[in-house]
């Protein structure tokens, strides 16, 4: 048995892609401290498409819930908050497959999900104690996105757009856009809202101190 260990408290950063999640999680990685939380990226959980032809994994919606193993991330929200450590596993967007490597995360006084899917899943959305959305205009969050596949992930222009459109806007607003209204917290323009992000850290800060972990 581990020793004992105080329940942690879980937050999810949830929003469209390129709405500044990561931003917002670096915000309160580096103020509240990285040696006090636990950060799982949802889409480091995409499910393994190794055994299917480079051809055929370019075809999956990854935008959908179905393209993610939740059932994963659960179980590790739940390993970590009765105190044992996970293998997160890691993901490569550039062959759309899961490497063999995994990163060791020990537990921590807070867990931090991200990832635009996580409020819309409803029994991974029941362990947050707190809920962030990063709201951010679609044509921004597409500039993002565009810059970023092409810069780290090796995409083309056109296969970004052509992805946006059959996928990734569609599923915004069947999945993404409707899980806002589960958030306790909405934050536009993301980790650039020094206002909002100052109430966010004093918020968790003062949640850690309640449950003594602070």
């Amino acid at each position: 048995m581990p020793p004992k260990f105080h329940a942690p408290l879980i937050i999810g950063v949830a929003g469209g892609t390129g709405s500044g999640k990561t931003t917002v999680a670096r915000v309160i990685l580096d103020r509240v401290g990285e040696e006090h939380i636990a950060y799982l990226p949802h889409d480091a959980y995409y499910k393994d498409n190794s055994h299917l032809s480079p051809a055929e994994r370019a075809k999956i919606n990854y935008d959908h819930p179905d393209s993610l193993e939740t059932t994963l991330l659960i179980e590790h929200l739940k390993r970590l908050r009765q105190g044992f450590p996970i293998e997160r596993p890691v993901y490569d967007f550039t062959t759309h497959s899961r490497t063999a490597e995994t990163v060791p995360v020990q537990p921590h006084p807070i867990i931090m999900v991200e990832g635009i899917l996580i409020f819309a899943e409803p029994e991974l959305r029941k362990l947050f104690d707190v809920k962030i959305f990063v709201d951010t205009d679609a044509d921004i969050r597409f500039i993002r996105r565009l810059v970023r596949d092409i810069e780290e992930r090796g995409r083309t222009m056109t296969l970004v757009v052509e992805q946006y459109l059959r996928t990734v806007r569609p599923m915004h607003l069947e999945f993404v856009e409707p899980s806002k209204r589960y958030a306790d917290v909405i934050i536009p323009e993301g980790g650039l809202n020094s206002v909002a992000m100052d109430m966010v850290v004093a918020r968790i800060e003062s949640l850690l101190r309640e449950r003594g972990l602070g």
